[in-house]
């Protein structure tokens, strides 16, 4: 049986969606439109790089103690799902009640370790938000700043458009404007901080932790 348990070796869990507005600019040009791309944006900026780097080397024991919990966990998983595998062969492709049993207590593996994880992940990842967060609260002011200055009327999300010039892209100059916005960020979260301003509230469960080769996704 094939597993879909996946985990996170590291911390660097998807950014929410970013919402994307057309900003008017101060100036018309001859073409006035422009693409870009929030979330390149700010995975891109100076103060979120150097903020992941930093948690590399600040979170190093806890970064080696969750790929070796999650080694062990899907090495256990594949044990038990090739038993499983072999006990529905055996039984011809049809499925019995031990081996339902069998096929629940696999499931019930696989969630508990992805719940591990996620407990054992949940400092780095609040650091992380920590970190975009500080970041995307100047992200509309960087993006009225690039549409000034590149003297764009109408911008439009880069993913949903299907062709455009290199020059109609503004996401460096988005980057740009955040470097001087936001020169740094803090790695550590103020006491009970939670994503999205709920200081003091249990945070709520987030998706498994994406390994460092992935770009955040969006907020």
């Amino acid at each position: 049986m094939k597993t879909i348990f996946k985990a996170a070796a590291l911390v660097f869990a998807p950014m929410t969606a970013i919402a994307l507005t057309a900003v008017p600019a101060v100036a018309q040009t001859k073409q006035g439109l422009a693409v870009v791309d929030l979330e390149e944006a700010v995975a891109k900026s100076a103060a979120f790089t150097t903020a992941i780097s930093q948690m590399q080397t600040t979170y190093k024991p806890q970064i080696d103690a969750l790929n070796v919990r999650r080694t062990a966990i899907e090495t256990d998983l594949k044990t038990k799902g090739d038993a499983l595998q072999a006990a529905l062969k055996a039984a011809g492709n049809k499925p019995t009640p031990a081996i339902e049993t069998q096929y629940q207590q696999y499931q019930q593996a696989q969630q508990n370790g992805q719940a591990e994880l996620q407990r054992m992940g949940q400092p780095i990842g609040l650091a992380r938000a920590y970190v975009e967060e500080q970041i995307v609260a100047k992200l509309d002011d960087a993006l009225k700043a690039a549409t000034a200055k590149t003297k764009s009327e109408i911008v439009f999300k880069k993913a949903a458009t299907e062709s455009f010039g290199a020059g109609a892209d503004i996401t460096p100059a988005v980057i740009t404007e955040l470097n001087a916005l936001v020169p740094s960020a803090s790695i550590t979260p103020p006491a009970g901080w939670q994503p999205g301003g709920r200081q003091g509230q249990p945070a709520a469960a987030a998706p498994a932790p994406a390994t460092p080769a992935q770009a955040p996704k969006s907020r």
